[in-house]
């Protein structure tokens, strides 16, 4: 960094100096960790491998595979002009419809989407802060089931003023939400005299991977009628995880009751898991609601996507040929990369939550804890981030209430990397059994 200076003692704004961007976390400290020491095979195999990054990268081939043999999806030849100008808000018009598509496409053809409803914004995390702003004062509160993406304390919280009460949900149901566990929670932000604006569930990437059940979502959408309030859909890895007949989307529900009380249901969409392209910060916004659209569409000027982006996916996504045999190869793959995963922390005695397949699982080390705390799972962390170098995510840095469970990334490394993660595993398990 260069000569330290002497820093001016000049103050800087509440939200620069806020300590609610949530990333003095455990999570976060996992990746500095990482970052700092990071596993290859060549160079430095006794390094931390990662797997506290919930990235898809297990078909990338399919991708560079296509930009071969499209080279004029990555360059805008006669098009440049028309690109390289100033885009409004509404984004690429082909684009939008790609996208559209792409959605209907991997919830089975069971839900129609209306590009014109489709709002562009730099990634998932860019759409969630911007539903935010739009559906809750500073001081008002989403309620979220937990265990629960801890980015969502930045994304959800740090600039908006906006506060989280968590839904907190256990493992006697595999962490589903429950009428009991959702009232509560709202019950609790009322007597602490805060106005509850909305529920974010995250469907499919909750704890299981897996997907919330139909009947969960039919209970929320009454649910949040009642109470008169918002439902956000966080859908950012579905189609390309589960079979079309299990994933459950909160659209084809809203189709099916003749979309009544559409009007509070919002839903959150990305790139970054399907196409396992977190770099291109592509996500959406897809609302029935009107005034969201139209405020979204203009706050969406703080969070645009480069048009020479916007042109190539519209290219990639509108090659149906393409997208079918890439949706069904990469749910392959993640199915069994899942299965290697599963199989390989039984067999040295773990057991995980049944799930169907996604980016992540949950491993119960429970029985390992020395204290059953969440101070016992820090050291438990602790001791797998420092002494078998690998990067999980303990379940606390989640606001998962139950200590013990651990999140575990499986689809950012190749097979062979993640076979030198459970050989770690083997190693440990091995000797805490002879201790």
């Amino acid at each position: 960094m260069g000569k330290m200076i002497e820093q001016p003692r000049v103050e800087l704004s509440k939200v620069a100096v806020s300590e609610t961007h949530g990333e003095n976390s455990p999570y976060f400290a996992g990746w500095k960790a990482y970052d700092e020491n990071p596993y290859d095979e060549l160079t430095n195999s006794s390094g931390v491998i990662q797997m506290g990054l919930a990235e898809n990268q297990v078909s990338f081939d399919l991708l560079e595979k296509y930009l071969e043999e499209h080279p004029e999806a990555s360059t805008l030849g006669s098009g440049f002009r028309e690109n390289a100008l100033f885009q409004d808000y509404h984004g690429l018009k082909s684009f939008r419809t790609a996208m559209a598509s792409f959605m209907e496409q991997i919830r089975g053809g069971r839900a129609k989407f209306d590009p014109d409803r489709v709002v562009l914004t730099a990634g998932a995390t860019a759409a969630n802060e911007l539903l935010t702003f739009i559906l809750a004062n500073p001081g008002d509160a989403l309620l979220v089931p937990t265990p629960y993406y801890p980015g969502f304390d930045r994304d959800l919280r740090w600039r908006t003023g906006v506060n989280i009460f968590p839904i907190h949900c256990d493992s006697s149901n595999n962490f589903q939400i429950t009428p009991q566990a959702l009232e509560a929670a709202y019950n609790e932000a009322e007597a602490n005299n805060t106005k509850v604006r909305g529920v974010l569930i995250t469907n499919p990437s909750n704890p299981l991977g897996a997907t919330v059940q139909r009947s969960i979502l039919e209970y929320l959408l009454d649910f949040v009628t009642e109470k008169n309030i918002h439902l956000v859909s966080d859908e950012i890895y579905s189609g390309s995880v589960f079979s079309s007949s299990e994933f459950v989307s909160v659209a084809e529900i809203l189709e099916a009751r003749q979309y009544k009380e559409a009007e509070r249901v919002h839903i959150v969409y990305s790139l970054s898991k399907d196409l396992g392209l977190p770099g291109f910060r592509v996500g959406t916004i897809y609302s029935y609601n009107d005034n969201v659209v139209t405020t979204a569409r203009r706050m969406s000027s703080f969070t645009l996507i480069s048009s020479q982006t916007q042109h190539l996916l519209a290219c990639m996504l509108s090659d149906k040929k393409f997208t079918e045999n890439y949706i069904g190869t990469n749910r392959e793959r993640l199915r069994k990369r899942y299965q290697m995963i599963i199989e390989g922390l039984r067999s040295v005695g773990i057991e995980c939550l049944k799930g169907n397949a996604g980016l992540f699982c949950w491993m119960n080390l429970s029985p390992l804890l020395e204290k059953p705390n969440r101070e016992g799972e820090l050291e438990l962390w602790n001791a797998f981030l420092h002494e078998v170098k690998l990067n999980i995510s303990p379940g606390s840095s989640c606001r998962c209430s139950e200590p013990g469970w651990f999140r575990v990334c499986f689809a950012n490394m190749s097979e062979n990397t993640l076979e030198v993660a459970l050989e770690r595993i083997r190693n440990f398990m091995e000797r805490i059994n002879k201790e």
